[in-house]
């Protein structure tokens, strides 16, 4: 299951990290996407070379995501124009192929490290994080209380309460909670919900979401407003009440 971030990094003037996410498969880019923002960053996205490099040069990402298979010029070229314009940007490359030449090619150009696709969006913060406080993130001191209109989640403590009252989840439902809260208002498909929460790569299950939802509901809604609403054919989002 998904550990929580246990580390926020930040900018040195604890401003949230910026990261360009360049990957052309828009459902694997809006997957790591979601990810990062888990982890309180701010995220773009592009889908092919060239629209990446003008991202960088607009958003001035502190890390970079680049896919080495593009449509319009390969992750190399796109680290040779990202390089020129900012030489220190970390970059991590995903590729699809195996072979090592791809691998020391991407390392020779200058990318700092990189992901072999199939991966775990687990794999991808890990090696970012690391590369980022190589580079000079700083260490946020932040609460560990999550709170979403009258809910309340310790991320320490594990203790979740609504209006005050105290409600008892089991480890997968406290889990699948706090990923709710920390993206309020946002609508989280189940195939995020179950990359994030159950840590599968893009794939697995789709109705473990439905039944844990339901549980979820029966602790958190019941006799209550609704938080936990369904948007038909999209996924669920939590929203504080009215």
């Amino acid at each position: 299951m998904a550990s929580a971030p246990d580390l926020n990094l930040t900018r040195p003037d604890g401003s949230p990290l910026r990261v360009l996410v360049v990957d052309d498969e828009v459902n694997i880019a809006e997957l790591i996407s979601m990810a990062l923002r888990y982890e309180g960053w701010q995220v773009a996205t592009a889908h092919t070379g060239s629209k990446a490099v003008a991202a960088a040069k607009e958003q001035r990402p502190d890390a970079v995501v680049l896919d080495m298979m593009l449509p319009d010029f390969d992750g190399l070229e796109v680290l040779r124009r990202l390089r020129a314009a900012d030489a220190d940007i970390p970059v991590l490359f995903l590729t699809a192929r195996d072979a090592v030449e791809d691998r020391i090619a991407g390392l020779t150009a200058g990318g700092d490290d990189y992901v072999t696709k199939p991966f775990s969006l687990e794999e991808v913060v890990a090696r970012l994080r690391a590369l980022m406080r190589r580079s000079g993130a700083h260490q946020a001191q932040t609460s560990s209380v999550l709170r979403v209109g009258d809910l309340t989640l310790d991320e320490d403590s594990h203790e979740v309460a609504r209006a005050g009252v105290e409600i008892t989840l089991t480890a997968t439902e406290f889990e699948l909670l706090r990923f709710l809260m920390r993206n309020p208002r946002r609508v989280l498909s189940k195939a995020q919900i179950l990359d994030r929460v159950w840590n599968y790569d893009f794939g697995g299950q789709a109705n473990v979401v439905e039944l844990y939802i339901s549980y979820l509901r029966k602790k958190i809604d019941a006799g209550r407003e609704p938080m936990i609403h369904t948007m038909r054919g999209a996924g669920y989002v939590l929203k504080p009440t009215s």
